[in-house]
This record gives C-alpha cells, structure tokens and sequence, in this order.
C-alpha cells in the first residue's frame, strides 16, 4: 500500500475528499472542518474552518420544471449544505460555482442575504400568480449557517407580510426557533413542513447525515404544535 493512501476516516463530514470539478481544468486542493467534538484519539482533525461566502445573485425564487418533483417552485437561500448528507443529489449542482460537489460541498456555504428583497421583489410583480415557493428545494434552509444569519426567518416574515404560501423541507431542529411565524403563517393555511427522518439508529444517521439534528431531537420537533 503507498505511504501517501490516506486510510484514516474524517469524522463528522459525509464526503472524505475532493473531487475533480468537471466544469474546471484545475482540480482544488482537500481541506476539511475543525470539529472539537470529534477530536478523539486516531481521528484526523482539521484546522480549517467551514467557510460561509457571501454571494449577490439577481434572483431567488426557481421554476421547477422537473415532472417527478413535487413542487413547482423553490428558493435556496444557501448554496452547499453543512449537513454532510453522503447520498445528497444536490452535491453537483457546487460545480457550477466552481467548487467540488466533496468536501467543498459541507465545508464552503454560499450565503444570500439579499434573499429577502429579492423574494419580496418577486411576490411583487404584477404577473405572479400566488403559488407555493418551497425553501429548501436544494440544500436545507435550516443548517448551520442559519443560526447566525437569519435569512430563512427574514424571507418567512416576507411570506407572512403578504400572505403568501410557503414549503419548508428540513432535518434541523432549528426550525423550532421561528415556530412564532409558523403558526401565524399556519392560521391562514399558508404553510407546510416536511421533517425528513432517514433512520431511527443514531449509528446510521451520523453516517449518511454527519451533521444533521440528532433522530431524537428530529422526532421531538415533528411532534411539536
């Protein structure tokens, strides 16, 4: 076996490398998160950081167009996703930006905070017909970022002010923090959330989910009123 095989697992990352960006003729150099409660004896720690990039995109709200998808617009107000899901499908769609759908997919969250102007701006146009916009189409509108950014409770306020429908899809507990605007939202029939729970063994779920709620917490938010 060569001396350069890496054989030692990362803890707490779906993905345990980079791989070649397609869209790219350079591939981009490995580097994982720091996490100190995974810092245990044998582990391979990192002493990077996930890092959270602001970027400026001109829209938010996305036509589906998909036949076996059941929504007909969505909004992600991150690209990437902390959460690590190994079997996640929007891992390739970090190539368009010009990172891997690996490791960069866990460890650099692209963070829109104008998403809610720009969402507001849509819901106001003259031509739009209310639907229901579903958040977290891509990547879940509930990780880690959101605790300090906010974005999902500002463009939930959005929904709220003009009476609009809105899809959350999560596996965050977090979603517990806007329950206030959940249930103004939810008296008007405005609202609808999906709680996804792959397993009830914890063992599986840090594996195919490193970062996501634990299945305990997911079971106690779903049965939340």
């Amino acid at each position: 076996m060569s001396q350069n095989q890496n054989t030692t697992a990362y803890r707490g990352r779906g993905a345990q490398k980079n791989i070649h960006n397609r869209f790219l003729e350079l591939s981009h150099e490995a580097r994982e998160d720091f996490l100190e409660y995974c810092a245990k004896e044998g582990e391979v720690v990192d002493l990077n950081k996930t890092s959270y990039l602001p970027v400026f995109p001109k829209s938010i709200v996305n036509k589906v167009t998909s036949p076996d998808v059941g929504m007909s617009y969505s909004m992600n107000v991150y690209q990437g996703c902390e959460h690590g899901c190994v079997y996640c499908y929007a891992r390739n769609s970090h190539e368009y930006w010009g990172y891997s759908a690996g490791l960069d997919f866990e460890r650099k969250i692209l963070v829109k905070k104008s998403a809610p102007q720009l969402l507001e701006s849509f819901i106001k146009r003259k031509r739009w017909k209310a639907q229901t916009i579903v958040m977290s189409g891509n990547t879940d509108c509930y990780q880690p970022a959101e605790k300090h950014y906010q974005i999902t409770r500002k463009c939930l306020e959005v929904f709220l002010r003009y009476k609009h429908p809105v899809g959350i899809i999560t596996k965050n507990s977090l979603i517990l923090r806007d329950l206030d605007l959940l249930k103004s939202l939810a008296k008007d029939n405005l609202i609808s959330v999906h709680m996804s729970i792959t397993s009830l063994s914890e063992a599986t779920r840090r594996c195919l989910e490193p970062r996501t709620t634990t299945t305990k917490k997911r079971l106690k938010t779903a049965k939340k009123r």
